[in-house]
């Protein structure tokens, strides 16, 4: 497997600029994801990486050999996109091992290595069946080993799983986790869907505009975001995020309520207060920070979900572990859980907590 950097990245179309300032530095084996909205430049991040499309400025290294100017063939990476790309009157044996058919490998070769990759992703009984024959899953699992068998310094998946209905998402997620840990491979990937991020990344790298706001390991970026982008970008369901004032005893909420965060010598710079879902909690009447109305409740079996609206008409979202019995309509009392609450400044940076209250 391969280290993989980047240094200075920009990306231009013209006289527009799409990305800017990408440093990034890739472990030999780490599994790396890129996530943000729509538009970001994760998608145009990782062709340039693939070779697709070229760099405007910067440098693009593999093991330290500058790869700027190289054709995507000589990188020797394997890209698995959105679209499965199956020839439909080859056999899955055939997809799996035509890269190393044109390389005219010995077809002795040829068949022991697609047996091995069809082994590792459970395609065994498959190999003598058409593209027609499969599940979109089962399509997914071809295209990667066709990557696999190339043995390429590096892999790529763009989307990979955005075809797929739920249930094969997740079977899918487990398989491309499955195979990382089995190749120790190199690999970066693109997607929009943050649980993929969360569970597969060893490190995320969140996007916004062209730039990278924040990298870290999917426990990092939860707990310690780097702006509101991230705080809010990362976690499902997003973080609630509410104007705050300095005042009497600690931060001052719109409906009046005051967290007492005092102890945090920095809070007097915040003038926004985020807090996750599932750090409400929902307590006995006059025990809680503020009292609200319940507008819409999801009862999902294992959680709560409960969409309030304040005195103020604010909204937030309040999480509750297991089946709480609450009808829209009713009122609830609310307490923030002091020691998980997020300050954000002016302009949208976090501030650090530097004590307890």
């Amino acid at each position: 497997m391969a280290r993989l950097d980047l240094k200075d990245v920009s990306k231009s179309y013209g006289n527009v600029e799409v990305m800017r300032d990408i440093n990034l530095s890739i472990g030999d084996g780490e599994f790396i994801v890129l996530v943000g909205p729509s538009g970001c430049g994760k998608s145009t991040l990782l062709r340039m990486i693939a070779g697709l499309e070229p760099i405007t400025d910067g440098e693009f290294s593999i093991d330290g050999q500058r790869m700027n100017e190289l054709r995507p063939r000589d990188r020797d990476i394997a890209m698995v996109f959105q679209s499965y790309a199956l020839y439909p009157h080859m056999t899955v044996g055939r997809n799996m091992g035509f890269s190393k058919e044109i390389a005219r490998a010995p077809k002795e070769e040829r068949a022991r290595e697609v047996a091995q990759a069809a082994q590792t992703l459970g395609l065994d009984r498959l190999i003598e069946r058409y593209p027609r024959e499969l599940s979109g899953g089962q399509r997914q699992r071809v295209a990667m080993g066709r990557a696999i068998i190339r043995e390429p310094r590096a892999f790529l998946f763009d989307e990979p799983l955005s075809n797929l209905d739920a249930s094969l998402r997740v079977e899918m997620r487990l398989e491309i986790a499955r195979m990382h840990r089995k190749l120790n491979a190199t690999m970066v990937y693109v997607t929009h869907d943050q649980v993929e991020a969360l569970t597969l990344a060893d490190r995320i790298v969140v996007l916004e505009a062209g730039r990278i706001q924040q990298v870290g390991s999917p426990l990092e970026l939860y707990e310690r975001p780097a702006n509101k982008f991230v705080a809010r970008f990362i976690g499902s369901p997003m973080m609630n995020v509410l104007p705050a004032r300095p005042g009497a005893g600690g931060l001052r909420l719109p409906d009046g309520a005051v967290l007492d965060v005092a102890g945090d010598r920095s809070a007097g710079e915040a003038v926004e207060i985020g807090v996750r879902p599932e750090h409400i909690d929902v307590v006995a009447p006059e025990a809680g920070d503020m009292v609200v109305k319940a507008e819409m409740v999801e009862h999902l079996g294992s959680d709560t979900n409960i969409y309030v609206r304040t005195e103020s008409e604010r909204g937030i979202m309040v999480r509750a572990h297991g089946h709480l019995p609450v009808r829209p309509g009713a009122e609830m009392d609310l307490h923030f859980q002091r020691d998980k609450l997020h300050l954000f400044a002016a302009d949208g940076t976090t501030i650090p907590r530097t004590g307890a209250p």
